[in-house]
């Protein structure tokens, strides 16, 4: 890098991988040689340091493994251990991956007795720390370890400074996801641009996911744990095994995990501690410190829990499809939400004007209006031409049949959430359709003109899911 001229500061992912591309190298390489630089260590001390930052993390995980008991997993760590060494398939059936799995497991009980070592937070310390156990087994030489395990812990500091609340986006589950993600693709001898591809499949899944009510009730933690594995190895091997296109930048991703998580993880955490509250471990000796009345008040509220989630789901029930006819109209587009629901305005729309179409106008909430790309063909064939959302010939040459019908088409965004609008002026009766998404290919009616009668009529004429709420 010297002998090209090119600085070595403080470097992102991104920076990273594209540095790497240039240099025709791994990006472990570009993370050691940042190591190297901004701390003026030799290659070996970088390695050596790497791997050392381990050492009480694997120590807590050997505890987790033989005597270690979790007052939320149980021996957990102890009982998968000793399926492991009867070297049968235990959780998955990948020999690594079963002994990343495990591990991990087990670092979380001993992260529960004696304490670990955090990174981002404790619960990605066990993915880190289970992957590291797991690659120490092996005979890759432990260079190759070391570059894996500075690769990983670059990711994961970086995932520390972006956690500001409870979330396991920004720890357990995404930042274990997308270190898992990369460090599988440098031991399978990916190159840096399949590191980034990885990261960014990793992430997907796991944004806007909060673990703290997690983290108090029983078992509900390994599979986030675990789940950190087995995200980071299938986004792994998908960069590794497919030409699938990923064009976010994988900066673009974190960054975006860590605005959203600031901002979801106290909303979502405040519904995930009504419902699991009831279910939080309790210490009794803890519990005298609590005044009476907070403690009878958080009784009452349990109580009623069961019967509350019972009936709200017995509305679910109330509703759904029958399993003999489950499914709904096939969807072209790729989105009942995006795609199935928009074209079914349309559909209704369509049925209720008369003459000619002169202009369409079109409003969508803000997530609707960014994938207009993929709604809007359905949302006109369903106005123009009544088609179905299933009807793919429609959906591809519409755009041309509004070009050759000379149809004037207005689109605007909507702030308000789910709301999808549309209004067809034509030579006779126009039509107008207010709604709301609600995926499935559903929606709810608001308004319509000529009638809203005549919308849910021609709702129901056409074998459209109508909601309720």
């Amino acid at each position: 890098m010297k002998k090209k001229n090119i600085p070595v500061g403080k470097l992102t992912l991104g920076e990273i991988i594209e540095l790497a591309d240039l240099l025709k190298v791994k990006a472990s390489d570009v993370v050691i040689a940042e190591a190297m630089e901004l701390h003026m260590l030799r290659y070996e001390e970088v390695i050596k340091a790497v791997v050392d930052s381990f050492n009480f993390n694997l120590l807590s995980l050997e505890i987790g493994l033989t005597r270690g008991k979790s007052f939320l997993l149980g021996g957990i760590g102890a009982e998968l251990s000793e399926q492991l060494n009867e070297r049968r398939g235990v959780l998955i059936g990948d020999r690594f991956i079963d002994k990343a799995l495990v591990y991990t497991l087990a670092a979380e009980v001993g992260n529960h007795q004696v304490g670990l070592q955090p990174c981002a937070g404790t619960g990605d310390s066990c993915v880190y720390t289970g992957l590291m156990k797991a690659l120490l087994e092996t005979r890759i030489a432990k260079r190759k370890i070391g570059h894996i395990a500075a690769l990983m812990l670059k990711i994961g500091t970086i995932f520390k400074e972006g956690k500001r609340t409870t979330g396991c986006n920004m720890e357990g589950y995404g930042a274990g996801a997308a270190c898992t993600a990369a460090a599988l693709v440098e031991l399978r001898n990916g190159s840096s641009k399949e590191v980034g591809k990885a990261i960014v499949l990793a992430l997907s899944p796991t944004i806007a996911v909060p673990c703290t009510p997690r983290v108090i009730v029983s078992g509900l933690c390994a599979t986030h744990i675990g789940g950190a594995i087995l995200i980071g190895n299938l986004a792994a091997n998908i960069a590794l095994k497919t030409s699938i296109p990923i064009d976010v930048d994988v900066d673009v991703m974190l960054a975006m995990a860590a605005s959203i998580h600031s901002t979801a993880a106290p909303v979502i955490t405040k519904l995930n501690i009504e419902y699991l509250r009831p279910y939080f471990r309790r210490e009794e000796e803890v519990e005298k410190f609590v005044p009476e009345e907070i403690r009878l008040e958080e009784l009452d509220k349990a109580q009623l829990v069961v019967a509350k989630a019972r009936e709200e789901v017995r509305r679910l029930i109330e509703t759904a499809n029958p399993i003999v006819a489950p499914f709904g109209d096939p969807v072209v587009g790729g989105s009942s939400i995006a795609v199935g629901s928009p074209t079914n305005m349309g559909r209704i729309a369509h049925e209720l004007i008369k003459g000619e179409i002169k202009k369409i106008s079109i409003g969508l909430t803000t997530d609707l209006f960014a994938r207009r790309a993929i709604n809007v063909p359905g949302i006109l064939m369903g106005a123009i031409l009544g088609a179905s959302t299933d009807d793919v010939e429609s959906y591809r040459h519409v755009l041309k049949e509004v070009s050759e019908r000379g149809i004037d088409i207005e689109m605007y965004r909507i702030d308000e959430p789910e709301v999808q609008r549309i209004t067809i002026e034509t030579t006779n009766v126009s039509g107008m359709v207010d709604s709301l998404n609600r995926g499935g290919a559903r929606l709810k009616l608001v308004d319509a003109q000529p009638s809203l009668r005549e919308a849910k009529l021609a709702a129901k004429r056409l074998g459209i899911k109508l909601a309720e709420n």
